[in-house]
């Protein structure tokens, strides 16, 4: 006999599953990844056919072994604005691909979903106001970095990877520079392997995104300029292909936004 469970968690992906069905990858607390099969939800009018990515859901499940099956759905919220603009829309896929990478089926992730959660509330709350491009930008570098962070494989940005010494900016000294080395890490000086070179105030903004906010000035400005958040971004993107072995298409796709941003507003 079938016993009836219940599961809260973030849908990630929908997917066709045989000829009526739904392939649902959700993101919970308890199981981590999980695949389930909604039954009929691809025919016309059936009550499980309005599930989509980015939505909070509270389930009903049953099924003891093998692919479960979900009977109820509720939606306690739906990220449906994310899709209104490309570069919230790039962000969370961002965040999606790099789950579908770290997490595994059946492993807990009780501080994982609430992170994900609290960057897709900031991301969906650009769409109550007037759109600010730049700063989607900024809350993607950092929720990469945050979600790398917590699955181990956070940016070796504290300490210096050929001296060990702390790697402390010194604001104002505009010849000093940091190199990012993708196979070692962060080097105090220019070297000629760099793959990106950073000047205080860069790595100053890149150390501040470790903590909880995204940095603004005190007259509510985002710090840096997109010149800078971009820069950010490729370090990001060439640490995951670097420790995750894979380029995150999503990521790709908000570099492309920005810079056809830019070349729109000429």
């Amino acid at each position: 006999m079938s016993v009836t469970q219940r599961m809260k968690g973030l849908s990630l992906k929908v997917g066709p599953l045989g000829e009526n069905d739904r392939l649902l990858t959700i993101l919970s607390e308890e199981k981590g990844i999980s695949r389930l099969a909604i039954p009929g939800a691809r025919k016309p009018r059936s009550k499980l056919g309005a599930t989509s990515p980015f939505n909070f859901l509270d389930l009903h499940i049953v099924g003891k072994k093998g692919l479960k099956r979900v009977t109820q759905i509720n939606i306690l919220k739906s990220y449906g604005n994310l899709g209104k603009h490309l570069e919230t829309l790039s962000a969370a896929q961002a965040i999606s691909e790099i789950i579908m990478i770290m997490v595994g089926d059946d492993d807990p992730q009780r501080d994982l979903l609430k992170l994900v959660l609290i960057h897709l509330n900031r991301l969906d709350d650009l769409h109550k106001k007037k759109f600010d491009s730049l700063l989607a930008l900024a809350i993607s570098v950092q929720s990469c970095i945050h979600l790398l962070a917590l699955g181990g494989y956070c940016l070796p940005i504290q300490n210096c990877c050929n001296s060990g010494s702390k790697l402390i900016p010194p604001i104002g000294e505009w010849n000093w520079k940091c190199s990012f080395i993708p196979e070692e890490g962060f080097a105090i000086g220019k070297l000629p392997n760099a793959k990106v070179e950073l000047n205080p105030s860069e790595l100053a903004l890149l150390q501040r995104l470790l903590q909880e906010n995204i940095p603004f000035h005190s007259n509510g400005k985002l710090l840096g300029p997109k010149s800078v958040w971009l820069k950010l971004l490729k370090i990001v993107e060439t640490w995951i292909e670097i420790n995750l072995q894979k380029r995150i298409k999503s990521l790709q796709m908000m570099r492309e936004v920005q810079i056809s941003n830019d070349l729109n507003t000429k």
